[in-house]
């Protein structure tokens, strides 16, 4: 069995780091972290979140929004915006396949009922799993003080 910290050591990003390279690279960064980071999470949780073409969907789709932003035609325009919902709306379903794949693991692997919030998870998508991946230790911290088991138990 894998430990609690096995997936958080293996992706090894802290959610502040996501968002500041995301903000430093206009956007660019959290596609390469999906890209980099969805096989790990896939082995981890034996459940698939992604694979290569989802992502080079989701590539094409961020890409030619910015190269068809401002170009001053209204169609150019309107495409635009067209593939950046459609961006946005796969980053959030891979949002939302990853919440599920995160709740089964913590169940199935560390008896954890990791409690993953929609809401974030639609609002921030690809932070939020970030952030509830590096959270795992501390929420098997937190139930195992809530039902009252002591030490350190990674089953």
């Amino acid at each position: 069995m894998s430990t609690i910290t096995e997936l958080k050591d293996q992706i090894n990003t802290k959610t502040v780091n996501l968002v500041l390279l995301s903000i430093a690279t206009a956007g660019i960064y959290p596609l390469m972290w999906l890209y980099e980071n969805y096989k790990i999470i896939n082995d981890k949780t034996n459940i698939r979140t992604a694979d290569d073409a989802y992502i080079i969907w989701m590539a094409v789709c961020g890409g030619l929004s910015g190269a068809f932003s401002g170009t001053g035609e209204d169609i150019m325009d309107l495409i635009s915006a067209i593939l950046a919902v459609a961006s946005a709306v796969l980053y959030i379903i891979w949002a939302f396949r990853a919440k599920k794949a995160l709740q089964e693991y913590a169940l199935h692997e560390h008896k954890i009922d990791l409690r993953m919030n929609g809401f974030y998870t639609f609002l921030f998508n690809i932070y939020y799993i970030n952030y509830c991946i590096n959270d795992l230790p501390e929420a098997q911290r937190k139930q195992q003080i809530l039902t009252g088991q002591s030490g350190s138990q990674d089953s």
